[in-house]
């Protein structure tokens, strides 16, 4: 089996949750599974997101948010297992992006 034939039957094995379309520009909140030792705990990441890169089951999308004064960017996969939720808050102007980071 070729490697694109087993990228494909990997692709279809794999179930993917539905979350709300969002794209560059929207403000999303993405909860997640924090491993701390023996225990999880939910954590909530909540920015601007800045791109959307990839396709299928290897999509990430990149998020932004200020804390206390630094810049913090995160990358996610689009389908990943151990998100429990994501909400689309809202989807400002592009305008609004470059007066925000300065670019």
């Amino acid at each position: 089996m070729s490697k694109p034939e087993l990228m494909q039957y990997v692709d279809g094995l794999t179930t993917i949750k539905e979350y709300p379309d969002f794209k560059a520009g929207d403000t999303i909140s993405v909860t997640y599974k924090i491993k701390e030792g023996n225990k999880e705990r939910p954590q909530t990441f909540q920015g601007v997101v800045i791109q959307r890169s990839g396709s299928g089951t290897t999509e990430t999308f990149t998020i932004r948010k200020i804390s206390g004064g630094v810049g913090v960017e995160r990358i996610f996969t689009v389908h990943r297992k151990d998100r429990s939720k994501q909400e689309r808050r809202c989807s400002p102007c592009k305008n609004f992006l470059f007066e925000r980071f300065d670019r």
